[in-house]
């Protein structure tokens, strides 16, 4: 079964529904149909659903009802009304004193459901708060914490390039970041504050080019071992990927004779040594 996978904010989940007939494509904003009623979302992605994936699915996968016209979009909350409600919430948080970050807020179309987005480090008991914004606002309330990724996504600015970050742009979903891209791409040695991004994670633009250096990784000798350049017995003790070229350590032969580093051009020693 082919489905259709809508987001209605940018750090809420993705929620398959049914297409039907309709001609739809990536960043169309539909109408669909939910438990709670009509909501209006985002195309964000085709999937083509096994029967085993079905059969894991507990929910009825419900229908996309139209491609969002002016009337539906005339009804989507103004940027005033959220600052408003993101305005007396944060009222409440600080009467509360609760540990928390607001960073944004999403009203259903029929604005009877207000979810409240989040960030904190820790769990916050937020009963009270919940209480009154149910009273004030007179609607289902839900309070959805976010991790600090999605908090630089709606909230961030620019990176450590000067371009404005990569989540705030193009980047429609996050993936993991590992110590060993830093590692593979020598940048590691520089610490967390330079490798990390706004969100204090490892920077998203670390992965574009790991595989590259992986690839070019392969071509050099690993640390270690032992190799003979120009008739003399050395030990490569450094490497430097996109030069290809790595240090090779030189041990004193002689008495007073100290140790010497030279770097040396994997690809010309190669071609040296063919000739």
């Amino acid at each position: 079964m082919k489905v259709v996978q809508i987001q209605f904010t940018s750090w809420d989940k993705k929620y398959n529904f049914n297409p039907r007939d309709l001609e739809l494509k990536e960043g169309d904003i539909v109408i669909v149909e939910t438990e709670f009623g009509q909501e209006i979302g985002e195309v964000f992605d085709f999937k083509e659903l096994t029967k085993e994936d079905l059969d894991r699915i507990d929910d009825e996968i419900k229908p996309v009802v139209r491609i969002a016209n002016d009337d539906d979009l005339s009804k989507i909350t103004s940027e005033s009304e959220k600052e408003e409600a993101l305005e007396y919430c944060n009222k409440l948080i600080e009467k509360y004193d609760l540990p928390m970050k607001l960073v944004d807020i999403h009203f259903s179309l029929d604005k009877n459901r207000i979810n409240f987005a989040f960030y904190s480090e820790n769990r916050v008991d937020f009963r009270n708060l919940v209480k009154d914004l149910s009273s004030h606002f007179k609607g289902v309330i839900r309070l959805t914490q976010i991790g600090s990724r999605d908090e630089a996504k709606i909230s961030g600015d620019f990176g450590h390039c000067g371009r404005i970050l990569c989540c705030r742009g193009f980047m429609k979903d996050f993936f993991s970041i590992g110590s060993e891209m830093a590692e593979a791409q020598q940048v590691s040695h520089r610490g967390s504050e330079r490798v990390s991004g706004m969100c204090g994670k490892l920077m998203c633009c670390l992965s574009y080019e790991y595989e590259g250096y992986v690839e070019l990784s392969k071509n050099l000798p690993p640390i270690g071992t032992r190799v003979n350049v120009d008739g003399r017995r050395g030990e490569v003790v450094g490497h430097h990927i996109l030069k290809q070229s790595v240090n090779v350590l030189f041990k004193g032969e002689k008495d007073g004779e100290n140790d010497i580093v030279v770097e040396v051009d994997i690809n010309r020693h190669k071609k040296k040594k063919s000739e």
